[in-house]
């Protein structure tokens, strides 16, 4: 299926179904998709194998965002949300977490309402510098898509051996400030079938939700092209049914189908 990526540093803002309107920051090449997941939904595309990685400068990000900020607000445009996302995991950037600093300012400076939010896969939540600068803002918005290994294996295809209980680790380091998401979808890839909807998944993955507490779960499915053909979008009433029993455990969700 037809994806897309994101061909500047800073785009929009646009309306997005979680996060309202949406000035989105891409720290990662504009021509490809760099990351250490490959997600077979990602509306990027398949990450490709690219050696030589460019990617923005702190200076360059500070410079294009306050510009970019100045001008929506002597135009009087909204922003509800300054998000990183982009074509990839924004974590990997070796200067995240300054550039995670400069937006705060930038942000107080221009938008004082605005949130700040971070789309991630929470592969990078061992480092403590990456957990400090998630922490300084509203939205850090961590991935977990299967209480199954077998299951994260397929949907997301890490690059590196990574486990569900090493998630879950990293995850109980946030002591509940985070939000989590979780992508629901069923079909057919790589001659397996799968399905992180079932009874079965729900089950294991609610007793996480317990463990890990966030202020919120994040609950969608599938909106766009994906790079994997034969996948289907889990129906809203399920979704809302799903959100039920987290709501029922003590937890506030949102639902985008």
């Amino acid at each position: 299926m037809s994806t897309f990526l994101f061909d500047e540093l800073i785009f929009g803002p646009i309306f997005s179904r979680r996060l309202g309107q949406s000035l989105g920051i891409n720290l990662l090449p504009i021509d490809y998709k760099f990351c250490n997941f490959n997600c077979i939904y990602c509306e990027c595309g398949w990450t490709g194998k690219n050696n030589k990685i460019t990617l923005p400068t702190k200076e360059l990000f500070y410079k294009m965002l306050e510009e970019k900020l100045l001008v929506l607000k002597n135009n009087d445009k909204i922003v509800n949300t300054i998000t990183f996302a982009g074509n990839g995991e924004p974590t990997i950037h070796p200067k995240f977490d300054e550039i995670i600093e400069q937006t705060i300012i930038l942000r107080n400076k221009y938008f004082p309402d605005s949130k700040i939010a971070v789309l991630s896969n929470a592969t990078m939540i061992n480092k403590q510098k990456i957990i400090d600068a998630l922490q300084k803002i509203e939205l850090p918005i961590l991935k977990l898509d299967s209480a199954f290994d077998k299951t994260i294996k397929l949907m997301n295809e890490p690059k590196e051996n990574l486990t569900v209980n090493k998630i879950v680790e990293n995850l109980n380091k946030f002591n509940g400030n985070f939000v989590l998401q979780t992508m629901f979808l069923k079909g057919l890839y790589d001659k397996q079938t799968i399905d992180n909807s079932t009874e079965t998944e729900i089950t294991a993955w609610l007793e996480i939700v317990k463990q890990v507490k966030p202020k919120l779960v994040m609950l969608y499915t599938i909106a766009r092209n994906t790079p994997a053909e034969n996948l289907e979008k889990i129906s809203l009433s399920k979704l809302k049914a799903i959100a039920d029993k987290v709501n029922k455990l003590g937890f506030k969700t949102q639902v985008s189908g």
